[in-house]
């Protein structure tokens, strides 16, 4: 089957053709009646000779006033109707027409697509440029942080070792202190046993021993004494059983009055009280 093509115009323009015919028609129809109608009729009176000026005028005799003929309109052709145009049979595309609006439709939707696609990477181009920029102050943050903590390291690395520094020293210091407490203390007490042995050494040597003592008796004292080596207070804690020693100890104690003691004034405090022990025979 061979469908006809149609232009989308034809019918218009048939129907405008159509219009102006029956136009020309009418007016053609019009004019023929204008020029068909009869002039009215005009009667004349005719003299055949010039009334005299000295007889009385005789009236003339009236005339019947002439019937004007009544001027007819023409009345105008009726305007034909135009006539309904037959409805057209709906033209069907061909398949020429099917595939080159198939084909437009692609290319639409293939600009269509390609907008989207050039729209989407833009996108993600910038996306993809924040997430750079992102990454880099992410990363600039980072080393700031790595070199805050690496200064912090350093900065306690330097505080503990300082720290450690100190402490050594104070316990270099602390370790000298005491050796020196030691030396001195050792210096005091070997100056302590000294001048002990001076007190008792120059106690014994004021001692008159009774005769006829038997064995070899002790006796032990506590004696207090005043910064100048005075016998602030003297006590027997222990007799030696013989009453005639102890009594010769006692006095012998009295007589050595000052008793020796140090130069350094920081050791009187090992010889305000003494505790001294005498015996008949030393070991």
């Amino acid at each position: 089957m061979v469908f006809e093509r149609h232009e989308p115009g034809q019918m218009k323009a048939g129907a405008l053709a159509l219009l102006v015919h029956l136009l020309f028609l009418g007016l053609m129809i019009f004019g023929v009646s204008w020029h068909n109608n009869e002039p009215a009729a005009v009667e004349v009176a005719l003299w055949s000779a010039l009334p005299s000026t000295a007889s009385k005028p005789v009236p003339p005799r009236p005339q019947p006033e002439p019937v004007a003929e009544r001027k007819v309109e023409p009345k105008p052709a009726p305007r034909a109707k135009a006539p309904k145009p037959e409805p057209q049979p709906e033209a069907r595309p061909n398949r020429a027409e099917i595939e080159l609006k198939a084909k437009v439709a692609r290319q639409k939707e293939e600009e269509q697509k390609a907008r989207e696609a050039m729209r989407k990477e833009e996108e993600q181009k910038k996306l993809k440029l924040k997430e750079e920029a992102l990454e880099q102050q992410k990363e600039k943050l980072r080393l700031e942080q790595e070199k805050r903590e690496q200064e912090k390291k350093v900065q306690q690395e330097k505080a503990e070792k300082l720290r450690q520094q100190q402490a050594q020293a104070q316990a270099d210091a602390e370790k000298a202190l005491k050796a020196q407490a030691a030396a001195r203390n050792v210096a005091a007490q070997n100056m302590v046993g000294d001048y002990t042995g001076k007190i008792r050494a120059k106690i014994k040597s004021k001692t008159i021993l009774p005769p006829d003592l038997a064995g070899n008796p002790q006796a032990e004292f506590d004696v207090t004494l005043m910064p100048t080596g005075e016998v602030l207070n003297l006590k027997l804690t222990r007799s030696s059983g013989s009453s005639a020693y102890d009594s010769a100890v006692e006095r012998a104690i009295y007589k050595a009055q000052p008793l020796p003691l140090p130069p350094d004034p920081t050791l009187f405090g090992e010889f305000r009280e003494l505790h001294l022990k005498f015996r008949l025979h030393e070991d």
